[in-house]
């Protein structure tokens, strides 16, 4: 069935708008409880947790009465990161997590992704089973009552536990007295969870966008907006910077010097630390098309296999499962340590990646430099529809003329957004200048075409 509601991170959209709107979030909650409560004869549990949205109150209490509806309970977490949600979802047993946010796009839009029971995104196959009961009315006349119905909690020590096992991510040889860093919240879920990790492991902290309002999610700042962050590095002259989104799952750093350090330079920095400590599995690390062509050959530099899956988190993650691999992530922040979390974290990716630096006693601006970047661009088009690439008058050939230019010294990726009506374009190869114009001529193509 094609996919009507589901795209590459769960549903997502315009707030208050189908496909997240009350109603239909009320029927994806029906549909969720009734896949999951599948088994033992017992009470069935499903956690929802969200980011700070406004919104996210009108979705949380549609979620939550189709789950009820079905006879399964509810516990409300509140706002929390995404790996957060994740982890509650799996330490508490329950049937699965479902988190409400919209991750980096602004606060007018929201969305709907879920959990397995062992805090793992759902695979395909499963997002379109939900989908099938959301459109087709199957499950509508599944009705309990009485004593069948569900009930709601709140488990009000979710932040708690959550920080507490943030902490375990951290050597226990080192701590972070000394340490002068700045945390941009980006007014989102990690708010109020990054501030008390990094300051109970002894760092002084310099707050940023630590206030959300239910609209301020995202604007001007977090990890796909750093500026302000860089700034205050080195207006504070700290020894590193933190930036994350707005559901906390993805982290941008910067050095002592105020430089960002990107998903794909935090992989590069892991991996070789991992490969020289002997816990690199196989010698692996996943990540995706969109990573820098300096990842690879820093890779191959140091004999480690990098491995490319399809855009999104969640791919990357079903590619570490399915081989054992421990570390994997995107060059937009999202890194997943499989050793210690499901998803992609940002709090944690931090953790670690200062924890290699205060062992190696080296600081990140020296660790990072163990990758070069080569250039990139990338241009989004905004589409009227998505066809198929190959078959738009024009693209196609142009896509095969910056190709035989760069020969192979170079890439060329062309995608529809998942989560947005965006077709992007990037192009990696040596010259600046060159790369530019072919991701220009790419862009324009598209958009004459159906822009």
């Amino acid at each position: 069935m094609e996919r009507k509601i589901f795209g590459t991170d769960g549903v997502r959209g315009v707030a208050n708008v189908y496909p997240i709107d009350g109603e239909t979030a009320m029927r994806l909650g029906r549909a969720a409880a009734h896949i999951f409560k599948r088994g033992a004869d017992r009470r069935h549990r499903i956690v929802i947790g969200k980011d700070t949205r406004l919104s996210g109150y009108l979705l949380e209490f549609a979620l939550a009465s189709g789950i009820c509806s079905m006879g399964v309970d509810v516990t409300f977490v509140g706002p929390l990161p995404t790996p957060g949600i994740a982890f509650i979802t799996k330490g508490l047993r329950a049937d699965a997590g479902i988190v409400i946010s919209a991750s980096h796009n602004p606060y007018m839009d929201n969305g709907i992704k879920f959990f397995g029971p062992e805090g793992y995104k759902l695979p395909d196959q499963v997002e379109r089973e939900i989908e099938e009961l959301v459109l087709t009315g199957k499950i509508d006349d599944i009705r309990p009552t009485a004593e069948e119905v569900g009930s709601a909690f709140r488990q009000e020590d979710a932040v708690g536990r959550y920080v507490s096992y943030l902490k375990t991510a951290f050597s226990n040889h080192h701590d972070l007295e000394g340490v002068r860093m700045v945390i941009d919240a980006g007014h989102g879920a990690t708010y109020r969870v990054a501030p008390l990790v990094f300051s109970e492991l002894g760092a002084e902290t310099i707050v940023i966008n630590d206030a959300p309002d239910g609209t301020n999610i995202n604007d001007g700042c977090g990890s796909t907006q750093p500026e302000g962050m860089r700034e205050a590095v080195k207006a504070y002259r700290a020894d590193f910077g933190v930036a994350f989104d707005g559901d906390g799952d993805r982290v941008i750093m910067a050095d002592e010097r105020g430089e960002l350090v990107d998903g794909d330079h935090c992989l590069a920095i892991a991996a070789l630390a991992m490969q020289r400590d002997g816990s690199l599995r196989d010698d692996t690390v996943v990540a995706t098309v969109m990573s820098n062509l300096g990842l690879e050959v820093c890779m191959r530099e140091h004999q480690i296999r990098l491995m490319r899956t399809q855009v999104g988190d969640r791919y990357v993650v079903e590619e570490m499962v399915k081989g054992g691999y421990n570390l994997g992530g995107e060059q937009s922040g999202h890194v997943i340590f499989r050793d210690w979390n499901t998803t992609g974290d940002g709090v944690l990716t931090a953790l670690r990646i200062i924890d290699i630096c205060r062992g190696q006693e080296r600081p990140l601006s020296e660790l990072s430099a163990v990758m070069d970047d080569y250039p990139q661009v990338i241009r989004n088009v905004v589409v009227k529809s998505k066809p198929a690439i190959d078959g738009l008058d024009g693209v196609g050939e142009s896509i095969r003329d910056a190709e035989a230019t760069l020969g192979d010294r170079g890439r060329v990726l062309v995608r529809y957004s998942g989560t947005e009506p965006k077709a992007r374009v990037m192009v990696e190869g040596e010259d600046d200048t060159t790369v530019a114009r072919l991701a220009d001529q790419i862009a324009g193509r598209l958009a004459e075409a159906i822009g």
